[in-house]
């Protein structure tokens, strides 16, 4: 058996950024496990995933039965499960055994224990009260984790797109400039440059100098950090997956909120994102505080947690969607530009003259596509 260290568990398996109520309430016990199960056991990861669906399985039907009592077993029964899933994301990164399949697993087993809890907590406490809004509080909740695992899906498609199109736009003026850089003249002589003795004739540089400028900005965006990508952008835990650059497309975003760049400095220095209320919070207080406090106080006030951090939830989620469309914004930029540098008019004033006065198509002869 492998002896893994404590210090060695959490750099291979913890993430750059996770949610606040995991870094604080789950990974201080999940790495201990992880470590003990990876150097003691046979386990896998999608045995750990079973083991988890069960464990909401049994929270669900818990739930189902509506006694204080059993409100709060289940509510305990969660938590353990929710442990028992981020430790088979973990176990996978740790042992290197992640898996197409492995994914599948744990995507339709979370998506299906919400389902199966939801159903039973508020079915339960309708049995009790015959409260019709319980069923409706049912609706609300599988809605709105839908909408937040959906949403957090077409985000992810959508940037990864936008750093794919400005790495293209990047090999787009790089092989521009390459063209119009002088063959034998790595000095840069305007000489050549004037007298087309390189590839291409130019009256001063300038079309050079943009496109230079333009691969700069580019560059500076797309910085590859593909040894920190290998280890922390699998997001789907057990998902292997092609590394892009990092993308910085939020410059809009941040000149309208100067203070969001503290506020994100000041939670990554602690390992959290600054989307404070997701899907895991959402879960955790529907299916934890929720019937705990339900056992206290009584089933009224399931349904005022649920909507307040339903309301939380969305809150953030439209913050999401605004953040995305100002970054598709500042994509459009760059690329146009980079895209208007390319889209250059002619080699010289000379040529330009010539081509005029022979009726010749300038346009289509200097175009570089």
């Amino acid at each position: 058996m492998p002896g893994f260290t404590l210090d060695e568990v959490r750099a291979r398996t913890l993430k750059e950024r996770d949610s606040w109520l995991t870094v604080y309430l789950v990974d201080p016990i999940a790495v201990r496990l992880v470590r003990q199960i990876a150097n003691r056991t046979s386990i896998t990861p999608n045995q750990l995933t079973v083991v988890a669906l069960f464990l909401g399985l049994g929270a669900a039907v818990c739930f189902a039965f509506g006694f204080w009592q059993l409100l709060i077993l289940g509510a305990l029964l969660y938590y353990v499960c929710f442990l028992v899933d981020c430790t088979d994301g973990k176990l996978a990164r740790l042992t290197g055994s992640e898996s197409l399949f492995g994914a599948w697993m744990d995507y339709v087993s979370d998506r299906f224990r919400v389902l199966v809890c939801v159903v039973a907590l508020m079915g339960g406490q309708y049995r009790e009260t015959e409260h019709v809004a319980f069923v409706w509080l049912a609706l609300a909740v599988v809605f709105l984790d839908m909408l937040r695992y959906l949403n957090a899906l077409q985000v992810y498609k959508v940037r990864r797109e936008m750093r794919s199109h400005l790495a293209a736009a990047l090999e787009r003026a790089r092989a521009a400039l390459s063209m119009l850089e002088p063959e034998g003249n790595a000095s840069g002589d305007a000489t050549g440059d004037a007298t087309g003795g390189g590839r291409r004739t130019m009256s001063d540089g300038g079309e050079q100098a943009v496109l230079r400028h333009g691969i700069g900005v580019l560059e500076q965006i797309l910085r590859s950090q593909n040894e920190r990508e290998a280890r922390n952008q699998r997001t789907a835990g057990k998902q292997p997956d092609l590394t892009l650059p990092k993308v910085d497309l939020h410059q809009e975003f941040r000149t309208r909120f100067p203070w969001y760049q503290r506020f994100w400095a000041a939670l990554n220095a602690r390992r959290i994102r600054t989307h404070l209320v997701g899907g895991i919070e959402f879960q955790m207080a529907v299916f934890m505080v929720a019937p705990v406090a339900a056992a206290l106080f009584g089933p009224w006030i399931i349904g005022w947690i649920t909507a307040f951090v339903g309301v939380l939830l969305l809150a953030f989620e439209i913050a999401i969607i605004y953040k995305l469309w100002l970054s598709t914004r500042d994509f459009f930029r760059v690329v146009d530009g980079i895209d208007g540098a390319l889209r250059f008019s002619g080699p010289s004033d000379g040529a330009e003259e010539q081509g005029q006065d022979t009726g010749s198509d300038s346009d289509s002869q200097t175009t570089v596509r």
